[in-house]
């Protein structure tokens, strides 16, 4: 596996910082080796003679000039281990703030340029990976890339530079003994090595089951409302909880190496001391070594090798880093698109001449279906063409190519005659204007969406292109104006709003090459006819590309080109296609309205009526004052009860909880290790006051045998808590995140309608906020109970051995407490603003991502780049700042031990002098209680993940604790005979996001069972409305809707929603295979492929998926972008179809079909409808005239009611409406 250079993005001056942090990370690295000098030095002192114990006297001074000589060599050494700490605070702070500078400094310009790379990606990139896995590689892979070259990376550096000096000291002093106690060394690194490989086979399956998951939840998060439709909450969650279920089996199986790793440490540092202990006494009886050499010698070896185990842990943060930097790797590496790099100046102006010479195409991902054959056609400047032709023959992918989202794989596209390649792509894409069939709206305003057709262009231009869009009007009724903010890709706004609006931003370019994909299919005929006048007045001056399935809209076109099978089979204007009665003339023909209209009558004025628009939901962040008071409410009540986060996240720990106790006590013994072993050690020492050797021989085999015991018996309780705390800790993860994903999942959609939860946000937070609670759960935990366990349980022994010089000690450890509380404290504010700026800018890249096509045809990179740059730059700022405090804290609070070692022994000896203590009692308190407190001291490294972990599990719990105000849990009414009534008594509404704007006002509307109802209408009058309360995706705010005369609030709302089969106007697919599209129909059961296969036949989609190669099995990609649009409805179509319900909704079903296709599938549909309620909303007035009942809604309210002849007689709305699709 290649690996990525972690230091990719270095400056000089990064350079610079890492060389003085390795400077200091080696120089504080040698500070531990020189403990050891100073403690055998002192143990000399102590001892007075090292060379002849026997003759020590301990308890009495022989003189008044020895006791003068000990207390200046006490005081002498003392102020030596002051100096050191001093010189340790300076490079602790140089080490830690330098390897934190850089590294922050590197991980911004890693976010920026990634994220850069990916905006300049080829379009076939993103078909192949999906925004969700990429936003997982810029949150998780990018955070352990920061884990693994910062403060750890330090870290390791002055661990080896411990393990080097250690070594060193152990060769000058003693060589022998160092190569004996080395003798078992092998058997670590051996551990290491094998733990080392198999760590980082567990690590890449994990990232890349959390890629795999966070691309489910994106895709869930951001078509959230068809999963509510088809009730695919259960479903989805089976499909999250998979995936996490991998991750927890991996995070598993790393406690279990990581168990290993420390039991085989521990027990070989044991076997050590043993060892170490054995020869040196054979040393010390055979040679002129003394116990002071010995314990230099052994301690020095001993650091060094505990040491290069210590790195063990912050290796594997670096080896995690760079196999997350593998996939990082893979993103620096792509190849930039043709039209990103294309900067170059133009020779002359684009003049608009069109031309595919020749040009054969297939998508990448089916390189075996050619979509494109040798396709020849030609627009000259300033003429308007249309391609029209059934579905999925290649109209839209002709539009594609022309926006260079593609290449051509023979032939070529020229513009002026010169390959499209050569012109500049800024200035390519000024000259272009394009409307597709899928209005793509950001999460903005108005004003910023249309801006971003034209940057530069001033609200006075802004107005006139919304006009001539005809969507002033509606735009001006909102109470935000163009200042309203639209939503997540747009949904605040109905389609025809939506789509409006994406036509005045491609009008205010005022481009020489306008691409029209089915621009006007989501406006209602009002509309349309006002807007398809505006572009046919530009169409004179500019060339101009009109995909139709609307024939009436391309019969003013001065070319029309027939696609069939991606090639040209007719060519010619309207009157010589019809000429022709060929293909054309009969898609012309199917479109032909069956009612006869009077041609005198249609003349009537339309004047009398006022069409402007309402809006179905717009959004203002100055009008969300009712829901975010009562939001804000709920919030402080919740966080009353989330007072203790740690404490409330571990509750949910409750099943693993005999685990934990068995680990806990595993930990409790651990810790006291350290203590156990000071008492060991000290005794060995004073075995040499015994001036008989046999005895002396004895209590040595006595200790050893002791040690060995210890080693056998720490083997086991380190595996145990390793493991039994990676298991407790994965559980909770894995519970956090199930329960997360559920409880987003459990909410109302006015939840997800907030900003502060939009698709971006939601997957940054389960990502980030699920993983950070670690901090307080897992393997750190046991670390974190093992460490204040020996430090406990060595205050208890130290007390019993000397309770004044206990005292002194102590008085040293609250430095270090309340550094780790002042950091830990500090670090929590820092990480929840840093949090929530990680979260927006989470936010953006999703939100480009997913809409990358827009954003590329709109050549608008750079804004959302430096975007997603600001957003970066508050935490980089915030990280700056603290960087210093930290290290400030850090240093200081880590090199307190040397100070509490000069107190300690300068006090000691004075005890020892007064013969209060024995030097064996100085040496126990010593080690009990400073290695003890530097053990915690260490830990303090772990207080910035404490922090975060506190902070994450605190907005978890917000979370959990708030209950949706529409509640899915299958509880209610469920009504064993339902036949289909529905009814809207007395209905007003206005959406929480803005209160203040009424929907539906008074609504009524009465519908029998097998009734078909149409609703028509301007957009915004609330027809989508409509059937957003019937799936219950809202309350109603007075009166009821009832089903078979009971109230919908009181109905099981799965049940119901079961009951409902709902095909949108933009068809919602998942990044899943056709026949799993089709299945998601009914999810309650398992779908059978005979009923897959007579669906599709029904939806006329059958024959398309089996010219495809790999036929049902064949993935749509993210959102079905490898369909085309009407390809996408019928599979939508198909998927109701499979569900049978009792009602049936469609929002302009067969918008985007071809007329052939509407009218099979509008025939199947027909079928389907028998014996069933169904409400269509529709702008194609020739689809509804066999309804039942047309209902003309105007202002939330139903102006005029009847069949299609009734309303014909009355000559009203729907009259006028009718006429604006008169062929004149």
């Amino acid at each position: 596996m290649e690996k990525m250079n972690l230091f990719h993005y270095t400056t000089r001056f990064d350079i610079f910082l890492l060389l003085i942090g390795v400077l200091s990370a080696i120089g504080h690295g040698a500070i531990e080796p020189l403990i050891a000098y100073f403690l055998s030095t002192m143990i000399g002192t102590f001892l007075d003679q090292p060379s002849n114990l026997c003759q020590l006297n301990f308890t009495e001074q022989s003189s008044s000039s020895s006791t003068i000589n000990f207390r200046e060599k006490l005081h002498l050494q003392a102020l030596y281990l002051s100096g050191i700490g001093c010189i340790s605070i300076v490079l602790t702070f140089v080490q830690t703030s330098t390897f934190a500078l850089s590294c922050e400094r590197q991980i911004r310009k890693l976010r920026e340029n990634v994220f850069r790379i990916l905006l300049q990606a080829e379009i076939s990139y993103f078909d192949i990976h999906t925004t969700g896995e990429l936003t997982t590689i810029l949150n998780n892979n990018i955070n352990k890339i920061h884990d693994g070259i910062g403060e750890k990376l330090g870290l390791t550096i002055q661990f080896l530079s411990k393990f080097i000096i250690g070594m060193t000291i152990g060769f000058i002093y003693g060589w022998k003994m160092t190569l004996v106690i080395l003798s078992l060394a092998p058997i670590l690194w051996i551990v290491l090595l094998i733990s080392s490989k198999m760590t980082s086979k567990v690590i890449t399956q994990e990232l890349q089951a959390y890629e795999r998951a966070g691309t489910i939840a994106e895709e869930v998060f951001s078509n959230i409302r068809t999963v509510f439709s088809f009730n695919g909450v259960e479903h989805e969650q089976a499909r999250y909880e998979k995936e996490i279920e991998f991750v927890y089996q991996q995070g598993i199986n790393k406690g279990v190496i990581a168990g290993l790793l420390s039991g085989s440490m521990y027990t070989v540092l044991l076997c050590s001391y043993a060892l170490a202990f054995w020869y040196g006494h054979r040393l010390i009886q055979n040679e002129t070594y003394n116990i002071a050499n010995v314990f230099l010698v052994f301690l020095s070896v001993i650091v060094a090798i505990f040491s290069l185990g210590q790195t063990g842990t912050y290796r594997q943060s670096i080896h995690q880093a760079m196999i997350a930097a593998v996939s990082i790797q893979d993103i620096l590496h792509l190849k930039k698109s043709t039209c990103v790099m294309n900067t170059k100046k133009s020779q002359k102006k684009f003049c608009g001449r069109v031309k595919f010479d020749n040009v054969h195409f297939s998508y990448p991902l089916r390189p075996d279906k050619n979509v494109l054959h040798g396709l020849n056609f030609e627009a000259t400047s300033g003429e308007t063409i249309a391609l029209v032709g059934t579905s999925g023959c290649g109209k839209s992918t002709c539009m594609q190519l022309l926006q260079q989202f593609y290449k051509p794989a023979e032939g070529q596209i020229l513009l002026d005659d010169k390959p499209i390649e050569q012109f500049n792509s800024q200035e390519l894409s000024q000259n272009i204007g394009v409307v597709n069939q899928e209005s793509i709206l950001f999460s903005t305003t108005i004003l910023e969406n249309i801006k971003y057709g034209q940057p530069n262009a001033t609200f006075d231009e802004i107005q006139t292109a919304a006009m001539a869009a005809n969507a002033h009007n509606f735009i001006m009724s909102l109470p935000e104006a163009y200042n309203t903010i639209v939503g997540e890709r747009g949904t605040q706004l109905s389609g025809g709003e939506r789509q409006r609006i994406v036509i005045a931003r491609a009008l205010i370019k005022n481009p020489i090459l306008l691409l029209l994909d089915e621009a006007t299919s989501a406006l209602d005929n009002q509309s349309e006819k006002i807007v398809q006048e505006v572009l046919k007045n530009l169409s004179k001056d500019r060339t101009t590309i009109i995909v139709a399935h609307r024939l009436s809209t391309v019969r003013h076109a001065q070319k029309i080109i027939v696609l069939d099978n991606g090639s040209v089979i007719e060519e010619g204007d309207h009157e010589t296609l019809m000429s022709y009665r060929s293909t054309y003339y009969h898609l012309v023909k199917a479109q032909l309205l069956e009612e006869h209209i009077d041609d005198d009558e249609s003349q009537l004025l339309m004047s009398n009526l006022n069409f402007s628009e309402d809006f179905d939901d717009s959004t203002s962040d100055n009008e969300l004052t009712t829901f975010t008071k009562n939001r804000s409410t709920t919030t402080d009540d919740i966080e009353k009860k989330t007072r203790w986060p740690s404490l409330a996240i571990l509750k949910l720990n409750r099943p693993e909880l005999p685990s934990i106790v068995i680990g806990t006590l595993a930990s409790v013994y651990n810790g006291g290790l350290e203590p156990l072993t000071s008492v060991l050690l000290s005794e060995i020492i004073t075995v040499y006051q015994e001036c008989d050797t046999e005895v002396q021989d004895k209590e040595i085999k006595f200790y050893v045998i002791c040690f060995i015991l210890l080693a056998i018996l720490t083997f086991l309780t380190m595996f145990t808590q390793d493991f039994i705390f990676a298991y407790s800790g994965e559980s909770l993860t894995k519970r956090l995140r199930t329960r997360a994903f559920q409880t987003i999942l459990r909410q109302e959609i006015t939840w997800f309608d907030h900003s502060d939860n939009n698709t971006g946000v939601l997957c940054t937070r389960l990502s980030t906020d699920t993983s950070a609670v670690q901090g307080v759960a897992g393997i750190r935990l046991g670390t974190i109970l093992s460490s204040f366990a020996n430090l406990g349980i060595g205050i208890i022994i130290a007390f019993l051995f000397g309770w004044r010089l206990t005292l002194i000690a102590l008085a040293f450890i609250p430095f270090i407490l309340i550094g780790a509380l002042l950091q830990t404290y500090l670090m929590q504010g820092f990480f929840t603003q840093d949090s929530q700026s990680f979260e927006r800018a989470g936010a953006v890249v999703t939100e480009t991502l997913e809409n990358i096509r827009t954003v590329r045809q709109l050549m608008i990179e750079e804004h959302f780049l430096n975007n997603y740059c600001q957003l970066l730059d508050i935490p980089y700022r915030s990280s700056l700042k603290r960087i210093f405090v930290f290290s400030l804290i850090y240093s200081s609070t880590s090199s307190t031990i040397f100070f509490a070692m000069a107190a300690v022994f300068f006090y000691g000896g004075i005890l020892v002098e007064q013969n209060i203590m024995t030097f064996k009692d100085v040496l126990i308190i010593f080690n009990c209680i400073i290695f003890g407190a530097q053990i915690v001291g260490e830990n303090v490294a772990l207080a910035p993940d404490y922090g975060k972990a506190v902070s994450a599990a605190r907005k978890l719990l917000v979370l959990f604790a708030r209950d949706p105000t529409i509640s899915i849990g299958s509880h209610g009414l469920k009504l064993k005979n339902y036949i289909g009534d529905l009814q809207f008594k007395d209905v007003s509404f206005a959406y929480p996001t803005r209160p203040s704007v009424s929907i539906l006002n008074n609504f009524n509307l009465n519908i029998q069972t097998g009734q078909r109802i149409a609703l028509v209408g301007s957009s915004g009058s609330g027809k989508s409305t409509l059937f957003h309360l019937l799936e219950r995706f809202y309350h109603v705010q007075n009166g009821s809707i009832l089903i078979d005369s009971q109230d919908l609030r009181d109905m099981d709302l799965n049940w119901w929603r079961s009951q409902i089969g709902l095909v949108t106007q933009e068809p919602i697919l998942f990044n899943a295979s056709i026949a799993e599209n089709l299945a998601y129909g009914d999810l309650s059961r398992h779908v059978s492929m005979d009923e897959i296969i007579e669906a599709a036949k029904q939806a006329n989609i059958h024959d398309f998926i089996q010219q495809l190669p790999q036929g049902y099995q064949t993935c749509v990609g993210s959102k079905g972008n490898q369909l085309s649009g009407g390809e996408k409805q019928r599979i939508a179509i198909g998927r109701v179809l499979i569900r049978n319900p009792k009602v049936i909704l469609l929002d302009e079903a067969t918008s985007a079909l071809d007329n052939e296709s509407e009218k099979i599938v509008t025939e199947a549909l027909a079928k389907t409808l028998i014996g069933r309620t169904s409400v269509v909303v529709a702008h194609r007035l020739s689809t509804i005239q066999d309804a039942d009942l047309i209902c003309v809604l105007h202002h939330g309210y139903i102006i005029e009611s009847g069949t299609h002849h009734q309303l014909i007689m009355k000559k009203g709305f729907y009259y006028k409406s009718l006429q604006c699709v008169r062929e004149p």
